[in-house]
């Protein structure tokens, strides 16, 4: 197995079954575009993309900057044999390079197999954290313009 840094739209279409859905070419031109934006694909020894990781450095002006997992991917086929281990280390590794003080991520808490994952890759469980999210496509009860926008 080897893990290496994606680059091309080409090469996320090559490992599209990885993600949740099919990439959007938008999105992925706007992430490749983003130096901050990582994503790392884990290959078999056969060149087939097995797992994926993807990263984004967040920077506060009082905290510096760190890394937030985004999503975390492996093949069903490859499951159990460290790869998803391997891919938070590595992002791990990324996240140090960058300057970053730490990393986190958010995952739910029934799923076993990513808990087993992240805690064998050295992570350390918060249990005062609650995630609250917004659903801002189409009509919002909410909506004001953004600051400086009419």
């Amino acid at each position: 197995m080897r893990i290496e840094r994606v680059t091309s739209a080409d090469e996320i279409h090559r490992g599209a079954d990885l993600f949740d859905a099919p990439p959007i070419a938008e999105a992925t031109r706007r992430f490749l575009g983003d130096p901050t934006h990582h994503l790392l694909f884990a290959y078999d020894d056969a060149d087939r993309p097995v797992g994926m990781i993807s990263g984004v450095e967040t920077t506060h002006p009082d905290k510096g900057t760190e890394m937030l997992i985004y999503e975390l991917g492996v093949t069903p086929v490859a499951r159990l044999q460290g790869i998803g281990t391997a891919l938070v280390n590595a992002l791990a590794a990324v996240a140090r390079a960058h300057g970053c003080y730490g990393m986190w991520v958010a995952t739910e808490t029934d799923n076993a197999a990513a808990l087993a994952t992240y805690r064998s890759a050295g992570a350390l469980e918060e249990t005062t954290f609650t995630l609250l999210s917004w659903d801002l496509i189409g009509d919002w009860p909410n909506s004001v313009p953004a600051p400086g926008q009419k």
